[in-house]
């Protein structure tokens, strides 16, 4: 495989996060908000057939194969297959839906939904598949599975290997059937030369599935199979399929690169010896050395600490608009002049900013300051703009030497792990993330996992895919925490499980003041895995999650030994809690919630501080389990 351009691999470590000491700073300007394709009629394809409809609201049935059920009204696309659709050599894959939008580099991103075993696709350019797919409950991805680069095909080949080159998602990071999934794709497309001849192949640069990072820098040498065409182009149409499965989509929004780059021209540079932590005043200092360079780099200098890099440039605008810089000076500082503007001021390793710039050759200055005895020289400047991805527009990445391999906690078995858990979006009194500083994760082999609030009996969040990233927790001195590494459904603000109300309207108890709460700890059973035994309201209680055998979800049993008349249970809160059919609950459109067994109780949804909750009266067990 051809080495990826510096431009995709930098791009691929500031989205994942994963070099945690990068020089360039990691906190990236807000991505442009990207143009809606228009899902008030069909008029944004060519010649759509009868299977594809702009409906108002859709949902699946679990238990109906490839089938979605949808309402009138606009903002959503759904393919609801034909009882028959007849195959036509003259229009090769006619059911499927074409945009007449032509793109070439581009990010997408879009909500879609799945029928149960339903399966589609995504062709960039027309010609290159991302996989669409109800993958719910698979383990193990392959390139067929949801979010995989599907294979290209050659029937010359040997039987077993027309298949090649498909990339499957790096984990499953799919939801079930019937709610919405999301998903990002940054897409490169191929090069060409004046003559018509490829000189770079095509690349997806990225792929996210909701929130998790499937692929990166996957090499596309030519059209996946189905393709709609056989040749290569540099720009090409969306394609949706339509012939394999019943899927919905909305929120469709794209943003196009398809202007030139930034150019530096005319660059010099000037090494001054000393420590210097502001700009010093260059006409009273003389240069150490100084000459002609191609490139931004801190490799021009040989003075290992206490030095300035000075460099002065054009910088050439072929597109007039805003600019997005960040700049990586490790250890020391930098600083970034455009057009006799500062736009990175001095300050720390990291600066980033933004210049509204005209087009034309303007007057380019930057300097690097490094003072730091321990960190190594590195320069690193990426540009964005108006039609213009960011990119690298020095030599490197601005990397200080130091990046830190991630420490990685899987689960071949069931696995328990104590640490500090963080939940993104939850407060606490002081306004900052909230911290549960007692939490337990259980992982498990087949790849279903969640957390457990042991000061307060709370279930906390499940997830799917990989287990643990404990780097924050063990590199260094750490700060105790670790991070699910999945597809996360997050259940909200840790609460009491079990609370005494006066009517099924009263406040729920919000801490485990006047409850009695007592955490017993927990004990294992011949697989490992934990049953959570604590004291409330009197009552002794046992807590038992297991991973369901398919793993589409977990069920949660609670057994309350001689609970009060007036003990409620809390099962779980949502902006939006929708009943459906046999038990089932739909949350936020992000998990259902199953009722499997409340020996008879009736349960409430209810409304709470803005949000819904249901919950049901106690007496002596509840089970149910959470589907996502």
């Amino acid at each position: 495989m051809v080495t990826p351009p510096l431009t995709a691999r930098f791009t691929w470590l500031l989205s994942a996060g994963w070099a945690l000491s990068l020089g360039l700073a990691m906190a990236q300007p807000a991505p442009a908000p990207g143009i809606p394709l228009p899902l008030n009629d069909l008029s944004a394809f060519t010649s759509p057939t009868p299977n594809w409809r702009i409906v108002g609201t859709v949902r699946a049935d679990l238990n109906k194969t490839n089938t979605l059920i949808t309402d009138k009204g606009t903002g959503i696309l759904a393919n609801i297959p034909l009882a028959k659709m007849p195959d036509d050599p003259k229009v090769p894959y006619k059911y499927d839906l074409v945009t007449t939008l032509q793109h070439g580099d581009v990010d997408l991103e879009f909500d879609y939904m799945m029928a149960s075993q339903s399966n589609s696709g995504v062709y960039l350019q027309g010609r290159y598949e991302i996989q669409l797919r109800d993958s719910w409950d698979i383990r193990t991805p392959n390139v067929h599975d949801n979010g995989g680069v599907y294979e290209r095909w050659d029937d010359k080949r040997p039987e077993g290997q027309k298949g090649y080159e498909g990339h499957a998602a790096r984990q499953n990071a799919s939801r079930a059937p019937g709610l919405w999934q999301h998903m990002k794709i940054s897409f490169q497309a191929p090069r060409f030369n004046a003559n018509g001849q490829k000189t770079e192949n095509g690349r997806v640069i990225r792929i996210e599935l909701n929130g998790v990072p499937i692929q990166d820098d996957v090499e596309l040498t030519g059209p996946t199979r189905g393709s709609l065409f056989a040749d290569e182009k540099a720009v090409g149409p969306l394609r949706i399929q339509g012939d394999h499965g019943a899927v919905a989509f909305r929120n469709i929004r794209y943003v196009s690169y398809d202007k030139p780059r930034p150019e530096l021209l005319n660059l010099k540079y000037a090494v001054y010896k000393g420590k210097y932590e502001k700009e010093p005043d260059y006409d009273k200092t003389a240069p150490e050395s100084e000459g002609a360079t191609k490139v931004l780099s801190a490799s021009v200098n040989r003075i290992p600490n206490e030095f300035l890099i000075r460099y002065t440039g054009t910088l050439r605008v072929s597109e007039p608009g805003e600019y997005r810089f960040n700049l990586g000076a490790p250890g020391g500082g930098g600083m970034l002049k455009i057009n006799n503007q500062v736009v990175v001021a001095p300050g720390g390793w990291n600066g980033s900013g933004k210049a509204t710039l005209p087009k034309g050759d303007l007057p380019f200055e930057l300097f690097y300051s490094k003072f730091v005895d321990w960190a190594q020289p590195a320069l690193g400047l990426t540009v964005a703009g108006p039609g213009v991805r960011e990119f690298v527009i020095s030599e490197g990445a601005g990397s200080n030497g130091d990046e830190v391999d991630p420490i990685i906690v899987d689960a071949p078995s069931n696995t328990v792990l104590r640490s500090f858990m963080d939940m993104p979006g939850e407060k606490n009194t002081q306004g900052r993330t909230l911290r549960v500083v007692h939490a337990i994760s259980v992982g498990s082999p087949e790849q279903v996992h969640y957390t457990y609030d042991l000061d307060k009996g709370a279930l906390v969040q499940v997830w799917r895919g990989m287990f643990l990233d404990a780097t924050p927790m063990w590199h260094d001195r750490g700060d105790g925490s670790s991070r699910p590494m999945g597809m996360v459904q997050r259940l909200g603000a840790p609460m009491l499980f079990l609370s005494k109300l006066a009517s099924p309207q009263a406040a729920w108890t919000a801490d485990t003041t006047g409850s009695g709460y007592r955490p017993k700890g927990y004990v294992l059973d011949e697989s490992d895995r934990p049953t959570f035994r604590y004291q409330s309201y009197g009552s002794s209680v046992n807590d038992k999650i297991r991973v369901l055998a398919d793993g589409k979800g977990v069920q949660r049993e609670v057994t309350i030994a001689n609970p009060a008349g007036d003990l409620y249970a809390r099962l779980i809160s949502g902006a939006s809690i929708t009943p459906m059919e046999n038990g089932m609950y739909l949350v936020d459109g992000q998990e259902y919630l199953r009722i499997d067994d409340v020996a008879g109780a009736k349960p409430t949804i209810r409304d709470a501080n803005g949000r819904q909750e249901l919950i049901v009266p106690v007496k002596g067990k509840v089970t149910y389990s959470i589907l996502f």
